[in-house]
């Protein structure tokens, strides 16, 4: 399935590799990437380069850095984005003074399970136009780290679209585009894409698929047989392309046991073999494979949760599919299509009797997923049109205020409680006078009041690396839901010194109303 150019907007609009390697290695690595191409190095292409540290004296004392020097003939495709700094907010120079492996190691190990604002945030930032580190040098490393880190992510639409916009034609990109068109039904392209590229050399599996795709079944059993012979593949791979080129020669015999890790073009291999190997377990960018019409509708359907809850697609791909059709059954995911059904013709006849009966249990099903701001963004604002009371109403206050229209609800609402007036003052941003209703709220008033950034990230935002700051807030406030409050504090603070309000707002918000502490 592909989103349309309007929902990828929408996408950019919305807010595990490796880690770091030494000084001389890769900046990110992502191992179940397929082998399309052959490696850089297999390819005549020139090694890494090294970025320049300080030497270290034996007393352990850092001798002054080697002078960093940048190319001045062109744009360092580092700087490539998909959002201008009118739309992302971000100034030009987000990075200041930082360089490329610093900012890299912060991208590479930040965690995949933000908050939802706070996960939109890091997107953006990873899609956003800004100036490459001074000693980016035009080579592309953080450029790669960014695309390896959406696609550890599951965003896949957004990865292809900077790689297009980087227009690079490298090994390296090209094996992340055809692995990206391969998980989003496009084989068809990268086959093309392979075909226009003839200074790739395509790896045997990725040779013999594309000719497969063509039709040409005899130059792919030939290329088999032949690269058996000079052993340029093993008997698993070759006993697999050969289900592949002819599955009935193999009907009731043992299929090769899958790869570790699986690649994408295992998965699609396997899945035309009649095996398809299960999403759930693979990397969160192999559930996009399963959103198209040859996977079930139920495959269809967690495999978009999945996304969803991860913030990669837009919410009206889940509608789209949990109102596809009657439930086929009941329990698991039939009850909260049943539920959203149920819930969604209510509110489009707008009969608020049956939004009040439907609208709970719809609730407790988005909560059970992690799926409470997508189903805010869908329906927030409609609900606020609804006359309701009791546990509707108070569902439907803490929708809108997950919604994109948080303030305004906020505005027409009156308090029926404390906690009620607190998440009114955080919404509108100004929490003074206003008392926290436990300690979390408290950890988050003080960030209204009193801003107190940690060290860490109030050193990075002096020392001119306002990205790096950011990151390491939405780090801080991560550490705060696993129980340590005083990074809620921490991580709110540089948000809001930072000059990012509404995030600090809406991160405040989510951290009220859903159920995400450790």
């Amino acid at each position: 399935m592909r989103i349309s150019s309007a929902g990828l907007l929408s996408l950019l609009m919305l807010g595990h590799p490796a880690a770091g390697q030494d000084a001389g290695g890769p900046l990110s690595a992502i191992d179940w990437l397929s082998q399309s191409v052959a490696t850089p190095a297999a390819a005549g292409a020139a090694p890494a380069t090294a970025i320049n540290e300080p030497p270290v004296t034996e007393a352990g004392a850092a001798l002054p850095a080697a002078v960093t020097t940048s190319a001045l003939d062109g744009p360092s495709p580092d700087g490539v984005g998909l959002i201008a700094p009118a739309v992302s907010g971000f100034p030009h120079d987000l990075w200041g003074a930082g360089l490329t492996r610093e900012v890299a190691e912060r991208l590479v190990t930040h965690p995949d399970d933000d908050l939802p604002a706070l996960r939109q945030l890091f997107l953006t930032i990873l899609l956003a136009e800004i100036e490459a580190p001074v000693d980016a040098g035009g080579r592309g490393e953080l450029l790669q780290v960014r695309i390896d880190k959406l696609l550890s992510m599951g965003a896949l639409e957004q990865a292809a679209a900077l790689i297009d916009a980087a227009g690079a034609t490298t090994p390296d990109l090209f094996r992340r585009a055809f692995d990206v068109a391969l998980l989003t039904g496009a084989e068809d392209r990268a086959c093309q894409s392979m075909s226009d590229a003839p200074h790739l050399a395509p790896t045997v599996p990725a040779r013999i698929f594309c000719l497969a795709r063509s039709g040409d079944w005899d130059t792919a059993a030939l290329t088999i047989r032949t690269s058996r012979a000079l052993n340029q593949i093993t008997a698993d791979q070759e006993a697999l392309l050969s289900r592949f080129l002819d599955p009935d020669l193999y009907e009731g015999e043992p299929v090769p046991p899958a790869p570790n890790p699986v690649t994408p073009l295992d998965w699609m291999i396997y899945a035309a073999i009649g095996e398809p190997l299960p999403t759930e377990g693979l990397p969160l960018a192999f559930s996009y494979a399963e959103l198209g019409p040859r996977s079930g509708w139920k495959a269809r359907i967690e495999a978009a949760e999945r996304l969803t809850r991860a913030g990669t697609i837009p919410p009206n791909v889940i509608l789209g599919l949990y109102t596809e059709r009657d439930p086929a059954a009941s329990g698991g995911v039939w009850d909260r299509v049943a539920a959203f059904q149920d819930f969604e013709a209510a509110l489009s006849a707008g009969d608020g009797t049956r939004v009040a009966a439907t609208l709970p249990p719809v609730w407790a099903t988005m909560q059970e997923v992690e799926l409470e701001v997508p189903f805010a963004t869908l329906f927030g604002k409609a609900l606020q049109d609804i006359p309701l009371t009791g546990e509707a109403a108070a569902i439907a206050f803490r929708v809108g205020l997950l919604s994109p229209q948080a303030e305004a609800v906020a505005k027409q609402h009156k308090p029926a409680s404390a906690e009620d007036a607190f998440l009114v003052a955080l919404a509108v941003g100004d929490a003074k006078g206003v008392v926290p209703p436990d300690s979390l709220g408290r950890a988050i008033s003080t960030a209204f009041r009193a801003p107190a950034p940690s060290t860490e990230a109030k050193a990075l935002l002096d020392g001119n690396r306002k990205g790096e700051a950011i990151i390491t807030a939405i780090d801080n406030i991560a550490r705060g839901v696993q129980g340590d409050l005083r990074g809620v504090t921490e991580g709110l603070s540089l948000l809001r010194l930072a000059g990012l309000e509404g995030v600090a707002r809406r991160t405040a918000l989510e951290l009220m109303i859903l159920e995400r502490r450790g």
